[in-house]
């Protein structure tokens, strides 16, 4: 589903349903910071929405299975909970940053088509790993969205790990790509310049 939404929506926003990955690209300066609060403004609201209407199609499945609402599964610490969004966001967004880099020359040309592929992919991985320790939030505004919905005591009092480990994951991404990557990248090039 996140290789659809990220196919059909990135003509028009770039693919941002995410706040941590507009975070990311906020933070490469990628994105302005108008751009990025707006994009996060209509991500939340979007969620919403989308709960909203799963509640009310669904109502016996919706209650069955807590909302969706993401929170920290029992037998795992607070610390395990934020090391499990940061690790998994920054597999996201490094993966965002990886597919969706401009700097790619005209032999790989279609990456940026099949870009929403292995961004898909990654949500998959990421969610194999990390659903038993806290349903895997990795979206802010997915886990914001089921909170206010359902309204659940639990998951609001573990909402913060839903935005700080995100945004954490985002950053680390952002800053490995831009700058030590990226870094490395201009030195290599310009060490292969100067030897041809």
């Amino acid at each position: 589903m996140i290789f659809v939404l990220v196919y059909c929506t990135a003509g028009i926003s770039g693919g941002h349903i995410n706040p941590a990955v507009t975070f990311g690209l906020f933070l490469a300066r990628k994105v302005s910071l108008v751009r990025a609060i707006m994009y996060i403004v209509a991500q939340c609201l979007g969620a919403i929405c989308g709960c909203g209407l799963v509640k009310s199609f669904q109502k016996a499945y919706y209650v069955q299975y807590g909302g969706g609402a993401n929170k920290l599964n029992d037998g795992y610490s607070t610390g395990t909970g934020l090391g499990a969004e940061i690790i998994g966001t920054f597999i996201l967004v490094y993966t965002v940053f990886a597919a969706t880099d401009p700097k790619r020359n005209a032999r790989d040309s279609h990456v940026p088509i099949l870009a929403p592929l292995p961004i898909g992919f990654a949500v998959f991985m990421v969610h194999l790993a990390t659903i038993p320790v806290t349903g895997t939030g990795i979206n802010p505004a997915r886990s914001f969205g089921a909170a206010v919905i359902y309204g659940d005591h639990k998951a609001w009092n573990d909402q913060w790990i839903f935005w700080v480990g995100p945004f954490i994951g985002a950053a680390i991404a952002a800053f490995y790509h831009q700058f030590i990557l990226r870094a490395g990248a201009v030195k290599a090039l310009g060490s292969f310049r100067s030897n041809a």
